[in-house]
């Protein structure tokens, strides 16, 4: 059926060059909204009718009159009909909904990958300062920017994956001051416990494993404790390995993995935010007022300038080299600039919604800087954070973290699968419950249970045939013509729209259609399933069923693995 599709729009192109020749509407065919209406629709006579100056019935059917005469609409097309003020509906052949099996038969799990782009991408997420735990939120972030990766690969891009993060500053200062606190003896609660201290019992386990003299390697690190207490820069740099790495566990844990780490104090080691401020002063994009200095960011569509270097205390001038003086936004626009400068022409962000109101300052700086980089650069996915519910009671408190539900533990409770999925089931920027007892049940209530049981039920079918003496390798010779049962139609249409499924999802940066698609394609198979048999007493309309359901099975898997989740066999 793909073929069929790509033939069809190849002859909607042609038609509508010939009745619209100084027109450039885009052929595109739609799902119609329902399904008695046929397999495709198409809107573009509505869309003509205006600059055409024409009735768009008309329209329309002068553009059926043009398409009939196509060889392609005669060979896979079986009925046009004209709805409503202009809509073209198409209901395809049994041959061309067919085609679909032995497509995604002979592609495998290349099925919906687009041929390598050439295009270098760079998906920046997680991003957590070592300062404690992944908590859920991060859980949210990685599961969206590792989608995200996924599904660009998937249309041929070169994925890079990027964890940014700051080793040094005011937390990290707190995390040394913390851990220093434990390894005198002290607990929260203590008189002489720092206020502003870390109170996790996480803590405690970098404290211990200080003074036992460990040795820790992370994916970007190592670092051997000195085991003195006094040795507060001894004691930084452990804690920050220490947490890189039960970061690294955790992320290794719910399957993401990372391609580089990039330390935001190497901006200011390389000089690469001294020089980013000077490059916008020269481009006479910055002002000084009040003792600061100010970028014209309005300039660029930002709602207010924004300041870049505060003014000093007591009128004094910043020490040389003082990080601290400048907003956090300027750091931010100097990682850009490097980007860029590494040959990422397309950048995507996955950051908190708390993180709204650095982008268009983030950009300006980008745009005033003068060296070429696109407006809108980079792109953000937003995500909002998520609520733990167990036991019909929001969770909130974790004696680990000290504050906070961690990603490990909700693997723990429930799976790496039902995390994954779950994070992934709804739009980024929407509130989102994660209910740890829904996550728990097999039924149909549970999401990813419902789509990997449609990929094990089929597993079984092909088991028990295999067992009985089938040949796998003979479904591709299948007579996929003897498919035409009303829920075979639907499952092999469900099945044909997953290429282009896959190219929106990713142009929207949408890994949640992803995980929509497969809880309807799950559905079709479920409907299927209790309609007809599949191990009959004809053995040619058995191999028929069957390929269609090595077909469906997959496709579950390749959009089960675009999310980090698994397909079993058996459940």
């Amino acid at each position: 059926m793909i073929r069929a599709q790509q033939e069809l729009l190849q002859a909607l192109g042609e038609a509508l060059a010939e009745l619209a020749p100084e027109q450039t509407p885009d052929a595109v065919f739609e799902s119609p909204r329902h399904a008695s209406h046929g397999d495709l629709a198409c809107t573009v006579a509505m869309q003509l009718a205006k600059p055409l100056k024409r009735n768009p019935r008309e329209l329309a059917a002068a553009l059926v009159d043009a398409l009939q005469r196509r060889p392609a609409v005669q060979r896979w097309v079986s009925k046009m009909e004209i709805a409503g003020p202009g809509f073209i509906n198409l209901r395809l052949t049994d041959a061309a909904r067919q085609a679909v099996v032995a497509e995604v038969l002979v592609a495998g799990s290349a099925f919906g990958q687009a041929a390598p782009s050439g295009e270098r991408v760079m998906v920046e997420f997680v991003s957590a300062n070592p300062t404690g735990p992944l908590h859920v939120g991060h859980g949210r972030n990685a599961a969206l920017g590792d989608s995200i990766a996924h599904l660009l690969e998937s249309q041929g891009h070169a994925v890079t994956r990027e964890f940014y993060y700051n080793d040094a500053g005011v937390q990290i200062a707190t995390l040394a001051a913390s851990t220093q606190a434990r390894i005198r003896g002290l607990k929260p609660g203590d008189a002489d416990w720092p206020e502003s201290a870390y109170n996790g019992d996480y803590i405690e386990d970098i404290a211990r494993a200080f003074l036992a003299g460990e040795a820790v390697h992370a994916d970007d690190r190592e670092f051997t404790a000195s085991g003195d207490p006094e040795d507060l820069d001894s004691i930084r740099q452990f804690a920050v390995a220490w947490l890189r790495h039960e970061q690294d566990l955790d992320l290794r844990a719910f399957g993401v993995r990372f391609d580089h780490y990039f330390l935001e104090s190497s901006l200011y080691t390389d000089g690469r935010v001294e020089n980013t401020v000077a490059r916008l002063v020269a481009s006479g994009q910055t002002y000084e007022k009040d003792g600061a200095l100010w970028l014209r960011s309005t300039d660029y569509g930002d709602d207010k300038d924004r300041v870049m270097r505060k003014s000093a205390p007591n009128g004094a001038g910043p020490a040389a080299g003082e990080a601290s003086v400048y907003t956090y936004f300027v750091p931010d626009v100097a990682y850009h600039l490097n980007k860029f400068e590494r040959g990422f022409a397309k950048v995507i962000n996955v950051q908190g919604t708390d993180h709204h109101g650095t982008i268009a300052r983030v950009r300006a700086g980008l745009q005033a800087a003068g060296v070429g980089i696109p407006v809108g650069y980079p792109d953000y996915t937003l995500y909002k954070m998520i609520t733990v519910m167990k036991g019909g009671e929001e969770v909130k408190i974790s004696k680990r973290s000290g504050g906070y539900v961690t990603l490990r533990e909700l693997i723990d409770w429930t799976s790496r699968d039902a995390v994954r999925f779950f994070l992934i089931s709804r739009k980024a920027d929407t509130e989102f419950t994660f209910d740890v007892d829904l996550a728990l049940k097999q039924n149909d209530e549970n999401p990813v249970f419902y789509v990997q049981y449609a990929h094990a039920r089929i597993s079984k079918v092909l088991r028990d045939w295999a067992a009985a003496g089938g040949d796998r390798g003979a479904l591709r010779e299948a007579d996929l013509s003897l498919l035409t049962a009303p829920t075979e139609a639907t499952l092999m249409l469900k099945l044909a729209a997953y290429p282009g499924m896959l190219a929106s999802a990713a142009a929207e940066l949408a890994p949640h259609d992803v995980a929509f698609y497969l809880r309807e394609l799950a559905g079709n198979f479920h409907s299927y399933y209790a309609a007809e048999r599949f191990l009959c007493e004809d053995a040619a309309l058995t191999r028929a069923r069957l390929a269609l359901l090595a077909a469906t099975a997959q496709v579950l898997a390749c959009g089960l693995a675009l999310l980090g989740v698994g397909a079993p066999e058996k459940m």
